[in-house]
């Protein structure tokens, strides 16, 4: 899941929110560029997220914005526009944006035989240290040719850790802690690995951190631009 929780780098409009009582930016047209590292701090792939739209109702926002999935030399591999929800004090992210729909996309577009199900993830805008979060899930099928794909991923025992500054490219920042276990199931074969990421109010993942079932880094990925 090097894509995981990407999504949550988006927004609450500026007319409605104020930043501080958010995790994510308040102005259309903020950019974040994000780099994904390997275990040897070799990079690996970047992603940039630019907010394209704002619509209100109420309290109530709908959040669009852009996505590029790029290589290391910073090669656009795919776009999408994604769109997430607040509604009351949550933050709503469909799991099937955290397909890495790059993987399988042919000439820039999606498989017209791809399926892709699974809830809603939550993050709360105010989130309390110690606190349990709501179990998320995201399944995918695909038939190429003679293959059927399938592909399934659990993330379980969300919890919200602390409070501690962390440094990136893009700056420091005053952060919350969040911890997670994924299951991934590939064809049949389970994985288990966790998940430690850090949100800061006003702008959303700051960094995140992919470990083995033995507690070993995989991969991380760090904010490196904020414009």
């Amino acid at each position: 899941m090097k894509k995981m929780l990407l999504l949550a780098l988006l927004l609450i409009g500026t007319n409605m929110v104020k930043a501080q009582e958010t995790f994510f930016p308040t102005r259309e047209g903020t950019e974040l560029v994000y780099k994904m590292f390997d275990k040897k701090d070799k990079l690996i792939s970047m992603m940039r997220y630019t907010i394209t739209h704002i619509r209100t109702d109420g309290d109530d926002m709908e959040i669009t914005y852009q996505v590029a999935s790029m290589n290391s030399k910073e090669e656009i591999q795919y776009k999408e526009e994604v769109t997430i929800y607040k509604k009351g004090d949550k933050m709503i992210v469909d799991m099937g944006n955290f397909i890495n729909k790059a993987a399988f996309q042919q000439d820039g577009e999606m498989p017209p035989n791809i399926e892709i199900t699974g809830n809603n993830m939550e993050i709360p805008i105010s989130p309390q240290p110690g606190t349990l979060l709501p179990d998320a899930k995201v399944e995918m099928a695909l038939k190429m040719g003679f293959i059927n794909l399938k592909l399934a991923t659990n993330i379980t025992n969300r919890r919200v850790e602390k409070v501690e500054d962390i440094s990136v490219p893009a700056g420091i920042f005053a952060c919350y802690k969040f911890t997670s276990d994924v299951t991934s199931t590939v064809m049949g074969k389970k994985v288990n690995s966790s998940l430690v990421e850090w949100y800061a109010k006003g702008i959303g993942v700051i960094k995140s951190e992919n470990y083995d079932k033995q507690g070993k880094l995989e991969s991380y990925m760090v904010l490196a631009e904020l414009k």
